[in-house]
């Protein structure tokens, strides 16, 4: 009897936890289906800009690593296909909710290596926390110079090498915060501080944003051409598409 018991025992409890697995499942699917998501390439229309050269010679170090590939200034960054690299992609209008005050938990760095900035744009949301880091043999003095009178401060950190990282963060949206190191003057890069998702296009121009259905105005900016603008609705479970063509100077 006892052993009767205890096989209906043990048939109740599987089928609750298939119950429970399919309940589980069909939950994933429809959060799923519930997603949205707005994908493109972000491309450069005419011949790139020359960059120029960057003589590193003034530090030794710095121009040893980039012996057998010298590097170039980043202003415009062209891939073979003519996809624009370096491009902050965010949503500047249609947010609501938590998205339009959600803030990102990953930390990403900010590496000082090679006296380059890797990346040399930085994303992120107001209060987002990023790292500091000196990868260098060499000082650093990083000078990141919000808009004067705004609501981020400017500040000035000597960094030597071996020193911990610095842990810090925007308090508000500005696109784009400048950065440059006092020591070495070809130091270049930002922070772009937006809210709610955002992305920046890789080495083929290419981006995607993960956000929830509805109408949004989607605003790509690079440091030289600037900010273009499209309205575009997301479906649930539907990408949407937005590209974009910068107009070389």
């Amino acid at each position: 009897m006892k052993f009767q018991h205890a096989r209906k025992f043990a048939a109740v409890l599987a089928a609750i936890v298939l119950v429970a697995i399919g309940a589980w499942m069909l939950d994933q699917k429809v959060n799923a289906a519930a997603e949205g998501k707005i994908t493109g390439t972000i491309k450069l229309d005419g011949t790139p800009p020359r960059q120029r050269p960057i003589d590193m010679s003034k530090e030794p170090s710095c121009a040893k690593e980039h012996e057998s590939n010298p590097i170039h200034t980043e202003n415009v960054v062209v891939g073979s296909n003519g996809g624009l690299q370096n491009v902050v992609v965010y949503i500047s209008e249609g947010l609501t909710g938590n998205e339009a005050t959600a803030v990102s938990s990953a930390t990403p760095d900010f590496n000082q290596k090679g006296c380059q900035y890797i990346p040399h744009v930085l994303a992120l949301n107001p209060n987002q926390h990023f790292k500091v880091v000196n990868s260098d043999q060499t000082s650093h003095n990083i000078h990141p110079m919000p808009k004067q009178g705004g609501p981020n401060h400017e500040w000035n950190k000597s960094q030597p090498p071996g020193a911990p990282p610095f842990d810090v963060s925007w308090t508000s949206d500005e696109v784009a915060v400048p950065v440059k190191c006092n020591i070495h003057p070809w130091m270049h890069g930002y922070h772009a501080v937006v809210k709610g998702p955002n992305a920046v296009s890789d080495a083929s121009g290419a981006y995607a944003l993960n956000l929830p259905p509805g109408s949004y105005t989607v605003t790509a900016w690079q440091e030289e051409y600037g900010t273009q603008t499209q309205k575009i609705t997301v479906a649930a479970g539907k990408p949407a598409t937005a590209d974009f063509t910068f107009k070389a100077k």
